[in-house]
């Protein structure tokens, strides 16, 4: 039951409908007695302001931020973390007496997400479809690993802006017109929307896919790029463990480090993530 004492904590961003994260942060929170609820809040461009303000008014114990959001929520904000000033993004924000402040656990859990699938990207060779949010997020970690980062998105300034700062963290991070480059890679992420919706275009050529090729995706479902590329032999991510382990550490801003039930969340997750299948 939800009381004028319950703390409230949500998910903005446009859709939300689909989103796994209530069902998984509602399972921590009763878990662990907390009079907590999650909810998930579908908002529109023009009132984004609006809805983010509405965590200081309310009270909320803060928030996530979803596509397609995440850079833009920043001139809302009091303040953010380092490490989302240097991405550019945030998809958490906690409300601490009344200040909001900005953090971004995507690339910390894209990077747990992929220690539990075995794969180290330490000295490998890396080619990236998209130059938004999510990306910013996951190469501010990958430069730091990487041998050398190529980089491909449509949106050449957004591209080479995001390539700019990286270059501070690797010199060895690259621009790319074309998804050729792919070719002579040892890790493939797609860091964009594409398969995100019923339709979409893969977003690269499946021909540029090769064995020994590890293929990520930040959507947590089996894109069709996952799919291709299990078809074709190549190991696989998708994102569902990058948005269990940037769950994780957004509950814990909200709560207290080490304060997440790990595996209540996970069952929480995974029951969730079945029932779309």
């Amino acid at each position: 039951m939800i009381t004028s004492k319950t703390k409230l904590a949500g998910l903005i961003g446009k859709p939300v409908g689909h989103s796994l994260s209530p069902a998984m942060h509602n399972a921590a929170f009763k878990e662990l007695g907390m009079d907590c609820r999650y909810l998930a809040f579908p908002v529109d461009k023009e009132r984004l302001g609006d809805a983010i303000r509405s965590i200081r008014a309310l009270n909320f114990l803060g928030a996530n931020i979803t596509i397609p959001y995440k850079e833009m929520a920043i001139e809302f904000l009091d303040d953010c973390h380092e490490e989302a000033k240097f991405i550019g993004a945030v998809n958490t924000i906690v409300n601490d007496g009344s200040r909001l402040i900005g953090h971004n656990t995507d690339g910390r859990g894209f990077m747990k997400s992929m220690e539990e699938a075995a794969v180290s990207l330490k000295d490998k060779r890396v080619f990236m479809s998209g130059a938004g949010g999510a990306a910013r997020a996951l190469t501010y970690y990958i430069a730091n690993n990487a041998v050398n980062l190529k980089i491909f998105d449509t949106d050449t300034q957004k591209l080479n802006a995001l390539v700019a700062s990286l270059k501070k963290i690797n010199p060895e991070v690259h621009a790319e017109t074309s998804a050729d480059a792919i070719k002579n890679a040892d890790v493939f992420i797609n860091a964009t929307p594409l398969g995100l919706h019923a339709g979409d275009p893969l977003p690269v050529d499946s021909a540029l896919l090769h064995e020994g090729l590890v293929v990520c995706d930040v959507i947590y479902k089996d894109t069709p790029l996952i799919v291709e590329a299990k078809r074709l032999g190549c190991q696989t991510v998708n994102g569902l463990g990058m948005l269990f382990w940037q769950g994780v550490l957004a509950f814990e801003l909200w709560t207290q480090p080490g304060a997440a039930p790990v595996d209540v969340m996970r069952a929480a997750l995974m029951e969730g993530y079945n029932r779309l299948l």
